[in-house]
């Protein structure tokens, strides 16, 4: 998130309440610039500089109305200037986009966790004070990842057709300090489940959703703890677990070599803390799943192999809990082709409206 512009210049990129800001240091002066208002997303910055052109810098820009695309930095007579390589167009109207809402609230601990609330938007929605809108609790994988803002067009998706929508970056996400950061260590499974519990029961709180009609949603790590909210809570309604992990056990003897000990520092060292990986394994709570729940699985997934996916699935329907999965063939650890997004969003748009009765 930063790199050296010239020999006195810093570039940087900072977050603040989730929401980034790209600024410029003088390492001599320590006067600091905020260079540009006009994104809310900067990452992957990388400065070069050569005799023709001076320095410029290459980085990746967004916003709620323009999603994550590669950019390049400029300065002229003192006025730093990006200019976005690849103008993504969107399919949305301005008036179709929904602009998300930072929110705190209260969770487990006497603690705090954030989350980005993306209304309902369309230029035809009409909000009826009677029926608050249904609600996607979504979680976002890593886990120590984060959530942003850049236009997110499967966010999009759901709020033009009347859902609403809250991105949590709970405890444990990159991008709110080095505190809040080490807060899962070994709190996988626990922090970030009772934040998505909490994020849920604050805006029904706050009148903005449905009581009654509350979604969880996740992939990868995020899938795992959808998995882990609907044993060990009755917070939602139904679940979309997208290629998520239902038995730690089982992925800490077989996961791909670059993530082979993530698990150390997020729950324990196995096998010497074999009860632990017990405990907070989805499938050993199985008798706590009450609610409908769609599993969707890439057949070629490495990281998560399918056997994750077929575990919950069966359990499921061993309990009689409503199930429906979604595998698959030729897609790994996140999908990847048109068709299976696709079939993938129409399936799940239809297990909403039969689920929550829409």
């Amino acid at each position: 998130n930063w790199d050296f512009w010239d020999a006195d210049t810093l570039i940087y990129a900072a977050s603040q309440n989730g929401a980034w800001t790209l600024n410029s240091y003088h390492l001599k002066t320590h006067r600091q610039i905020r260079i540009c208002d006009g994104f809310s997303v900067f990452s992957h910055i990388s400065c070069a500089s050569n005799a023709q052109s001076g320095p410029c810098a290459a980085l990746f820009t967004g916003s709620p109305t323009a999603s994550n695309a590669p950019s390049y930095l400029t300065q002229d007579l003192g006025q730093w200037h990006i200019h976005r390589i690849t103008q993504s167009t969107s399919p949305l109207a301005d008036a179709d986009i929904s602009v998300p809402r930072s929110f705190w609230f209260d969770t487990s601990g006497g603690e705090q966790a954030h989350l980005w609330y993306y209304p309902p938007t369309n230029a035809n929605y009409c909000d009826n004070d009677d029926s608050k809108p249904p609600l996607i609790v979504l979680g976002h994988g890593g886990p120590t990842g984060a959530t942003d803002t850049a236009l997110n067009l499967k966010i999009q998706f759901w709020t033009s057709r009347g859902f609403a929508v809250a991105d949590v970056n709970y405890r444990g996400s990159t991008g709110f300090g080095r505190d809040y950061r080490q807060r899962l260590n070994r709190q996988w499974g626990v922090l970030d489940v009772d934040d998505l519990c909490a994020a849920a029961e604050f805006l029904v709180t706050e009148t903005l959703v449905h009581p009654s009609r509350k979604v969880i949603k996740g992939s990868s790590a995020g899938g795992y703890s959808v998995l882990a909210a609907l044993t060990q809570h009755t917070t939602f309604d139904a679940g979309v677990s997208l290629y998520g992990i239902a038995d730690l056990e089982a992925l800490a003897k077989d996961t791909h070599k670059f993530e082979a000990h993530y698990l150390d520092g997020l729950i324990g060292l196995y096998p010497d803390e074999k009860a632990v990986y017990q405990t907070r394994s989805p499938i050993n709570h199985i008798d706590g799943l009450n609610c409908p729940i769609l599993v969707a699985q890439g057949l070629d997934d490495k990281v998560v192999p399918p056997e994750q996916a077929e575990l919950i699935v069966q359990a499921a329907k061993r309990k009689g809990v409503p199930v429906e999965y979604l595998p698959f063939s030729g897609e790994g650890h996140g999908f990847r082709q048109a068709g299976t997004i696709i079939e993938l969003f129409t399936r799940e748009h239809a297990f909403y409206c039969r689920t929550l009765k829409l």
